[in-house]
């Protein structure tokens, strides 16, 4: 499969754009914003809960699903939420085979769970992914292709 020579950017804008449809999707006031080191600010409604949100998207070859997502450093989100009165967040978004999955957890408890001491990973192992999905500080969700397409 060749992806296209903006795939890169386009993956990127997608994960934004997904993160945003299901917080808003499930009561939360949110938006896009242009700002270093976040991606989105979202809130819930009774305003006991302000997420400033860093996105990482990676798109995955067939027979690369299982390979760790490296993290870049979320430090840079720390400032613009401590400036606007958020908790920073990560959403790590990845498009691999049949399943798109999506987790979105708080910045502090991705650091003591990514493993990596210079670059963090996400593994996209069964078992870890696994223990993510009970882990009750972690929202997450999964689309499937259920399907044959025929696009082309």
């Amino acid at each position: 499969m060749e992806k296209s020579s903006r795939h890169n950017k386009i993956t990127g804008d997608f994960a934004e754009a997904l993160v945003l449809y299901w917080l808003s999707k499930h009561g939360y006031e949110c938006a896009c914003v242009d700002h270093t080191g976040i991606d989105l600010i979202a809130f819930k409604k009774d305003r006991s809960e302000r997420m400033g949100i860093s996105v990482q998207c990676r798109s995955r070859y067939p027979g690369t699903e299982k390979i760790s997502v490296s993290l870049h450093q979320f430090e840079k989100a720390r400032v613009p939420c401590d400036l606007f009165g958020l908790i920073p967040h990560a959403a790590i978004v990845v498009d691999g085979a049949n399943v798109i999955r999506c987790f979105l957890l708080p910045l502090d408890h991705l650091e003591t769970i990514a493993e990596g001491k210079k670059t963090r990973v996400w593994p996209m192992t069964e078992r870890f992914l696994e223990a993510r999905r009970d882990d009750p500080k972690i929202r997450w969700f999964e689309l499937a292709e259920h399907t044959k397409s025929r696009w082309w």
